[in-house]
C-alpha cells in the first residue's frame, strides 16, 4: 500500500543577518511535525531554504565590502550550520539564487505578464526596507510601517503590478469554502477583515532602483520583486516550470506552510492569487505561528537581547533547547525565552520529571532484579490507572498535533512521566524489595515503569531525538514501532537493561550566570504615583455593575481612527459589538480568541459612528514620552464564557 503524501514547508528566512533563537523556533517546530508524520507512516517531503534577493541585502553587502552573492553565501552557510546543530532533517533546501529557481521565476513572471495578470505602471508610495513591503498613506501607523513600526521612505518608480483586485472574489470564495486554509481561526479573521474585505490593491512586483534580484528577462531594467521571487520557492524547489517536475506532480499541493504571523498577509493573499493566476492548486493550509520573545520584548541587536542557538546548545544541549522551544510556545499568543525560564524548565521537566524517572527506574531494575525486566502479571488496580494514562497519551498527542498545538502535544506525552513518578510513590518498590513474598509484585511494578518509559520515549522522539534514542537503548528493547505505543506490554520478558548515562544534570542558576555571563531580564522599577481616591461605594453600588466573561471573536479598526477597534465578543448566549480605544497597544491577532472581562450593562454609545454595547476592563498609564499604555485584563483560559464576575 502506497504511503500517504505529506508536503510541509517553512517560510524561507531572509539572509540579511545571522539568525537568532527566535528565528529557530519555526524550523524546530516544522522538524518535529515532520518527524511525527514520518513516525505515523507518511511519505513526507520537508522543504526549507533561504530568501537571498532584495535591496536590503544589496545594502548589507555594500556596507560589508563584499558582493551580494558572497554575503548571502555566508549567511546561508551559517543558517545551515544552525540547522545541523538543532538536528533538523529536511528533504529539500532551496536558495532563491539557485539557477533552477531563478529560471522558473522568470517563466512564472512572463506567463503572468502574457496572460494580462501582470501589467506595467508606475509605483508611488511608502516603502519599508526591512520588511520589503510597500504601503499606502492610509495604511501607515503614525507615519511608520504598520508591520514593524520602523521608518518608511517615499518611493516613485516604474514597476510591474500583479492584478490582486481581479482575484479578490475568487480568494474570498476559496477561504469561505476552505475554513481551515488560514489557521488558526484568529489569523483568518485578521486577514479577511483587515486586508481582504476593505479591498485589495494591485501589488508592485518589480523594482528598478536596485539590481540584486531575478532579472525580468523581457525588460532588463527591472528585477522581480521579492514576493513573487520568494513565495515561488515552494513550487520551484519541486521542479515547477522545469522539465524534471516529478516531485511537483507527486507532492503539490502542500499540506501546510508553517510561517510566522508577520508574513501571513503575503502567504494568504499574494501567494494564493499567484497560484490562481497560474491555474495551480492552492496549499491546503497556512499555519501562522506566534513569535518567540526575549521576556516581553522582540529580540533585537539594538536592544542587546538577542540569544543565539549556538550559545544555548553549547550549554544546555540540543534536545533541551528543542524541548523548551516547543513546550513553551503557546498556540496563538507570543512565547517567551529567558535564561531564567529555560533553566527552570530544564530542571523541572527534564532533570526532575523525565531524567530522574529513567535513572530511578533503571537503577531499581538493576538493584532489585539483576538488571532484568520481568513480567509476572501480579497486578493491582493502581496498575490499570497507570496503563490508561499511558495508552491514552498517543491519541491525545495526535489530536493536539493535528491542530499544531505542539506545547499541548508535549504536555500529553509528559503526563506519562508525571504519572510514573506518582506510581513509584504509590507502589513503593523499595518496600516491596524487602520481602521475598512481594518479589513478583515488585517485578510487575518495574515492568510497568519500563514499558511506560518506552512508550513515552517513542512519543517524545520527534521532540528530543537523541535523548529518546538513549532511553530506548538503556531499556535494552528494540520495540520502537509507532504502532506499539497504542497498547501496553511490548517489552519482552527477560529483557536486560543497559548501562545508561545521566540524561539531564540539574543546573545551578546562580553558578550558570556567573560562568556564562548571560543577560538577565531586568525588572523595570517604576515610580508609582498615587492617584486621588474616588468616593467609597457600597456593595449594593458595586453589584449594579454586571461584569461578565466574554471571548473576542473578531477585531478590526474603526474607519478613520488610529485608536479604536470594533470587537465582536460572545457571552455564550449572545454576541455584541464593543468599541475600545486599544488599537495602538494591540494587534488584532493579540486579541482574537482571548477571554476578557466586560461591563455588560453599560448604556450603549456611538463612537465614530459605531455602536458600542459594553466596555473591556483594562489598566492604563502613560510612559515617559506621555503615550498611553493600555493593558487589557485577560482572563484564565478556564474561565467560562458568560459567567458573572463578582
Amino acid at each position: 500500500m502506497e504511503k500517504q503524501k505529506y508536503y510541509i514547508t517553512t517560510a524561507i528566512p531572509y539572509t540579511s543577518q545571522k539568525p537568532h533563537i527566535g528565528n529557530s523556533y519555526e524550523i524546530v517546530f516544522t522538524d518535529a511535525v515532520t518527524r511525527f508524520k514520518r513516525m505515523q507512516g507518511f511519505d513526507v517531503f520537508f522543504l526549507t531554504g533561504t530568501d537571498e534577493h532584495g535591496q536590503k541585502i544589496e545594502d548589507c553587502a555594500k556596507k560589508a565590502g563584499v558582493s551580494p552573492k558572497e554575503w548571502v553565501d555566508g549567511i546561508t552557510n551559517d543558517i545551515k550550520r544552525v540547522y545541523d546543530l538543532l538536528e533538523i532533517k529536511y528533504d529539500g533546501f532551496i536558495r532563491t539564487t539557485d539557477e533552477i529557481h531563478e529560471k522558473a521565476v522568470q517563466k512564472i513572471f512572463k506567463k503572468l505578464y502574457e496572460q494580462g495578470d501582470i501589467y506595467k505602471g508606475e509605483y508611488e508610495g511608502w516603502y519599508c526596507k526591512p520588511d520589503e513591503s510597500f504601503w499606502t498613506e492610509t495604511q501607515l501607523v503614525d507615519g511608520k510601517c504598520p508591520e514593524c513600526g520602523r521608518e518608511v521612505v517615499k518611493t516613485k518608480e516604474e514597476a510591474y503590478f500583479l492584478r490582486l483586485s481581479k482575484y479578490q472574489k475568487q480568494l474570498e470564495d476559496y477561504i469561505e469554502a476552505n475554513p481551515d486554509f488560514i489557521y488558526p481561526e484568529g489569523r483568518k479573521k485578521e486577514m479577511v477583515n483587515n486586508f481582504i474585505k476593505p479591498g485589495l490593491q494591485d501589488l508592485c512586483v518589480s523594482r528598478t532602483s536596485f539590481k540584486w534580484g531575478v532579472p525580468v528577462d523581457f525588460d532588463d531594467k527591472h528585477v522581480v520583486y521579492v514576493w513573487i521571487d520568494a513565495l515561488s520557492n515552494y513550487i520551484t524547489a519541486l521542479g515547477f516550470m522545469n522539465e524534471e517536475d516529478s516531485l511537483y506532480k507527486k507532492y503539490w499541493p502542500a499540506d501546510v506552510h508553517v510561517i510566522g504571523k508577520d508574513v501571513l498577509r503575503f502567504h494568504t493573499i499574494y501567494w494564493p492569487i499567484m497560484l490562481m493566476a497560474l491555474g495551480e492548486p492552492l496549499p491546503k493550509k497556512v499555519f501562522g505561528h506566534p513569535w518567540l520573545l526575549f521576556g516581553t520584548d522582540k529580540m533585537s541587536k539594538s536592544r542587546g537581547n538577542v540569544i543565539y542557538a549556538d550559545d544555548l546548545v553549547n550549554f544546555f544541549g540540543t534536545d533541551a533547547v528543542r524541548y523548551y522551544l516547543l513546550s513553551e510556545m503557546p498556540y496563538t499568543a507570543d512565547g517567551s525565552i529567558t535564561y531564567e525560564t529555560l533553566i527552570e524548565k530544564y530542571n523541572s521537566d527534564l532533570a526532575n520529571t523525565l531524567g530522574n524517572l529513567v535513572s530511578r527506574t533503571v537503577a531499581m531494575i538493576k538493584k532489585y532484579s539483576g538488571g532484568v525486566i520481568n513480567k509476572t502479571d501480579v497486578c493491582d488496580t493502581i496498575d490499570e490507572d497507570l496503563k490508561k494514562t499511558v495508552t491514552e497519551a498517543y491519541a491525545n498527542a495526535e489530536a493536539c498535533l493535528e491542530e499544531f498545538r505542539m506545547s499541548d502535544c508535549i504536555e500529553a506525552i509528559m503526563n506519562i512521566a508525571r504519572r510514573c513518578n506518582k506510581y513509584i510513590d504509590e507502589t513503593t518498590p523499595w518496600i516491596l524489595a524487602k520481602s521475598e513474598e512481594t518479589k513478583a509484585r515488585l517485578d510487575e511494578v518495574l515492568y510497568n515503569l519500563a514499558e511506560s518509559i518506552r512508550i513515552c520515549a517513542i512519543l517524545l522522539s520527534p521532540i528530543m531525538p537523541s535523548t529518546c534514542e538513549k532511553i530506548i537503548k538503556t531499556l535494552g528493547t528494540d520495540k520502537t514501532d509507532y504502532e506499539t505505543v497504542k497498547s501496553f506490554g511490548h517489552i519482552e520478558n527477560g529483557t536486560t537493561v543497559c548501562e545508561g548515562e545521566n540524561l539531564f544534570a540539574r543546573i545551578d542558576a546562580e553558578k550558570f550566570f556567573e560562568a556564562f555571563a548571560a543577560p538577565k531580564v531586568e525588572e523595570k522599577k517604576e515610580e508609582i504615583v498615587a492617584e486621588p481616591e474616588l468616593p467609597q461605594i457600597t456593595i449594593d453600588d458595586f453589584m449594579k455593575i454586571e461584569l461578565r466573561v466574554a471571548q473576542i471573536l473578531e477585531c478590526e479598526k474603526v474607519a478613520k481612527s488610529d485608536k479604536l477597534y470594533k470587537l465582536k465578543v460572545t457571552l455564550g448566549y449572545e454576541e455584541r459589538q464593543i468599541v475600545s480605544g486599544i488599537a495602538k497597544c494591540y494587534k488584532p491577532e493579540d486579541l482574537i480568541g482571548k477571554k476578557v472581562a466586560v461591563v455588560k450593562n453599560l448604556a450603549p454609545a456611538k463612537l465614530r459612528g459605531e455602536e458600542s454595547r459594553g466596555m473591556l476592563l483594562a489598566s492604563s498609564h502613560k510612559d515617559e514620552d506621555g503615550n498611553d499604555i493600555i493593558n487589557v485584563i485577560f482572563l484564565d483560559e478556564n474561565a467560562k464564557i458568560g459567567d458573572r464576575i463578582r
